[in-house]
């Protein structure tokens, strides 16, 4: 459940917090919640490429620590490290997407036809650095809808990118050929208030045409 629904608030205080309160855990009823939220997000054909490996436990923490750089505060203290994968063969799960929408009433059974027939194709010859691209993208905006979403159930997180990425996916047991790594999310209740950070105007980069 939301506990704060003041947008304003969620975006112009959210905090990337490198320090959270060991103490405070996330259930796993919580934790499907904020995810079920941020999955929300949009998608390229709405294959929903995102896969979530959620490291709350002591060994997998003591697992990924040596791999992640200078995040080790993070990891340490975090309720939880959400590692962000994208799964370039989603599409094995279009027919389910498609066929679910056609049940729920949220698309005709014809469209639906008719884009399947188009992106079997596709997704069939697309080289691997466009699956991929479509992967990365898609994962980034699902990573930004949970931290948002993770601000309105009243905790905060740190986007993480600098990790040793082929070896976080062995780490985990996911294959290197199929998931490409996006980023990692430390997720917790900050220990403190974090700090601001000076953002660009709109007159440094915002071009009117």
């Amino acid at each position: 459940m939301f506990k704060n629904n003041d947008f304003e608030d969620i975006i112009k205080n959210r905090r990337s917090i490198r320090t959270y309160d060991a103490d405070v855990k996330i259930s796993k009823e919580e934790m499907e919640a904020i995810l079920t939220d941020a999955m929300r997000a949009p998608s390229s054909v709405n294959m929903q490429p995102w896969r979530f490996v959620v490291v709350e436990s002591l060994e997998g923490k003591e697992k990924l620590r040596p791999l992640i750089r200078f995040n080790t505060q993070q990891n340490d203290t975090s309720a939880a490290m959400i590692v962000i994968f994208g799964d370039t063969n989603s599409f094995e799960n279009g027919e389910k997407i498609f066929s679910s929408a056609v049940e729920q009433g949220l698309m005709p059974q014809d469209v639906k036809d008719k884009q399947m027939a188009a992106l079997t194709p596709y997704y069939a010859n697309s080289p691997r650095e466009e699956l991929e691209r479509v992967s990365i993208i898609d994962g980034s905006l699902v990573a930004m809808q949970l931290m948002l979403v993770a601000r309105a159930y009243g905790y905060d997180t740190n986007p993480i990118g600098g990790f040793e990425r082929k070896e976080v996916a062995e780490a985990f047991d996911m294959d290197t050929e199929r998931y490409v790594p996006v980023m990692i999310v430390s997720i917790g209740k900050a220990k403190d208030t974090g700090y601001g950070s000076y953002r660009l105007s709109t007159e440094d980069t915002v071009f009117w045409k």
